[in-house]
């Protein structure tokens, strides 16, 4: 069986293979490495392998933001909403109950106060 390892190189992902004694690396953009989940999970269905099954988590595709401003204010009801657009998603609103604002908020703040090396420490989140 072969041995699998990911990890972070800087901003990029390195995928190492290793079987018997042979290994190979291959370092990926972010971008290179959503297409790479993409391909594997299309395959797997392919060949009827059920992805996500049985508590199987399906990989969260991250997209970066896209617009030229994030556009934070109030709606008709006063509840916090923040309008963006994110990868080639169309543009959307988040409407955010105060309790989950504030734990947004309270979040990223803990992330924008931490140094940036434990950012990276911690999977840059």
């Amino acid at each position: 069986m072969a041995g699998i390892s990911v990890t972070l190189e800087g901003d990029n992902i390195q995928l190492a293979f290793q079987k018997g004694e042979q290994s190979t690396a291959v370092v990926m953009d972010p971008q290179a490495a959503r297409s790479l989940v993409r391909a594997v999970s299309q395959l797997l269905t392919a060949i009827g392998e059920n992805v996500g099954e049985e508590g199987e988590e399906m990989p969260e595709e991250l997209v970066d933001v896209t617009s030229q401003t994030i556009d934070v204010g109030m709606d008709e009801h006063g509840m916090a909403v923040v309008a963006l657009q994110a990868g080639l998603m169309p543009p959307f609103l988040l409407r955010l109950k105060d309790d989950e604002a504030r734990h947004i908020a309270q979040s990223l703040l803990e992330i924008l106060n931490s140094p940036r090396d434990v950012r990276v420490s911690h999977g840059d989140h």
